[in-house]
């Protein structure tokens, strides 16, 4: 039996990326009101490098959604801020590292309270029991198309 119990128009998808970009943008829009010079886009790189630095560029890809050639050119620009570095691995040529460089550091804390006073910002008047049931439907949805084993 079907579960698509929408109005005509009304796709999940739809209005899921249409929240997504409303808080991406506000996003950008703080971090641009705040002096910040780097793209929320360059921020989920260093998000991923803050909890584990030293990733390699296909790693900072799969975890950030980006394909080869955007996951390159967001390190290429974050290197001529001086964000991060790309080192050989020592067991594989092959592989780059990322890595924060001292100038990213004090980036995280600020990046990180203006993506908090964001999220407070798209998500007032809404209780945490709604949050809560629409993190764990659009969880079973990725779990879904990503794992057809659970259907």
């Amino acid at each position: 039996m079907s579960n698509n119990q929408f109005k005509r128009g009304e796709l999940y998808s739809v209005i899921n990326g249409m929240a997504t970009t409303a808080v991406a943008r506000r996003l950008q829009k703080n971090f641009r009101n705040a002096g910040l010079e780097i793209t929320i886009e360059q921020w989920s790189v260093l998000y991923h490098l803050w909890k584990e630095d030293e990733l390699s560029q296909q790693e900072l890809g799969t975890r950030t959604f980006r394909d080869k050639a955007s996951i390159t050119r967001l390190i290429d620009n974050l290197e001529k801020q001086g964000l991060v570095t790309r080192v050989a691995s020592n067991t594989d040529r092959r592989i780059n590292k990322v890595c924060l460089m001292d100038a990213a550091k004090p980036l995280q804390q600020i990046t990180y309270d203006l993506a908090n006073q964001t999220m407070n910002e798209a998500l007032q008047n809404i209780s945490k029991d709604e949050i809560e049931v629409v993190k764990n439907v659009l969880q079973r949805v990725y779990d879904n198309l990503t794992h057809p084993d659970l259907i």
